[in-house]
Order: structure tokens, then sequence, then C-alpha cells
């Protein structure tokens, strides 16, 4: 079978492409990520898939597209609804481009996370391979969660520490109230 895996960020890919591969799969990598905020962080993550796809041999399709107005355009009146727009966008993208260059089937490195929502990146999976003529393949990779932080750090590979969206860079790094009213550090 010949599946195109959609590639969040390098760690992300790791224990999805090694199971995928140890199963006998042919697999080639996908890159669509508009939604990765700031631009420096997009390009560092985009320079680390290529890195990584340079280390373990595997063809890297880039759709090389930072999309910051349409972004925000789609989430900023509801932003605590943005992964589904993170999540049907690039999906959707992956199964057209999976159907356009004739692969059988995609997956999605989201499916390793275990902050992401897996029920609805299936929902949205499947919904985007039906509507490009291509099967979603679905697996839950959380299982390898630390045996792909373990090797992503062999390998010295860049290791973000948010999801991508700007929001998410927010929830990460600002300062949380305390119960007293005062703020973290």
């Amino acid at each position: 079978m010949k599946v195109l895996l959609h590639i969040c960020c390098a760690p992300c890919a790791i224990y999805p492409l090694e199971t995928l591969r140890s199963s006998g799969t042919d697999v080639d990598g996908y890159y669509f990520n508009h939604n990765i905020h700031p631009y420096q962080e997009y390009r560092r993550r985009l320079d680390t898939v290529r890195e990584y796809a340079a280390l373990v041999r595997l063809n890297l399709i880039c759709h090389d597209e930072y999309r910051l107005e349409e972004f925000l355009a789609a989430t900023a009146a509801r932003p605590e609804e943005r992964c589904l727009y993170c999540y049907v966008s690039r999906l959707e993208r992956a199964a057209q481009t999976a159907a356009e260059l004739g692969y059988e089937s995609f997956t999605s490195s989201l499916l390793y996370s275990r902050y992401q929502q897996h029920e609805v990146i299936r929902r949205e999976g499947e919904l985007a391979a039906e509507r490009h003529g291509v099967r979603f393949l679905y697996h839950d990779y959380r299982p390898g969660w630390q045996q792909g932080i373990a090797r992503s750090k062999e390998l010295g590979l860049y290791r973000q520490q948010y999801c991508g969206c700007i929001y998410s860079e927010k929830d990460r790094y600002q300062p949380k109230p305390l119960r007293s009213g005062k703020v973290s550090p």
C-alpha cells in the first residue's frame, strides 16, 4: 500500500513513520502546516522536517505556505474552536494531494500526539478522504509517545514547546493566575 503521511512536525512523525515502514507500507511524507506561528517557528519546523526526511530517506512533498491572515480570519471570532480549523484545513489538503498523486490512502502524525483530539481527527480525515476518493488510514500512534520523544532527542531534532498556532503559544507561555489572584512567573 502507498500512503501519504501528513507530518505536523518532525518529532511527531518518527513513531508513525517507523510503524508504517515496519508493516511494509510504502510511505511518503507530506508537509502542509500553514497554521504554525510566528513565521520563524514555521520556518524552523519546516527545516527540521526536511532535515529528518533526509536522515531517514523519506521522500517529502512540501507545500510551503504560511497563511497568517487566513488562519486569523478563520479563528479570531472563536479561538476555542481553532483546532477544528487546523485539522480540517490540513487533512483536506493532504487528502487532495494524496488523490491527485495517486496514493491509496493518507494518514497524519497528528494521531501521535496525546494532546490532540483523536476522534475529531479521525472523523475529519474520513470526511476528507470521502470527498477526494482516497482512504484515511487511522491508527492510534499514542502508545509510541515516549519512544518518539527519545528518538527525536537521539537525532538532535528541534523539539517545539507548543502545538503550533499563536493561541497555543499564548497558552504555553502566558503566566497563569494563581488562586490568590496573583500571576505565576
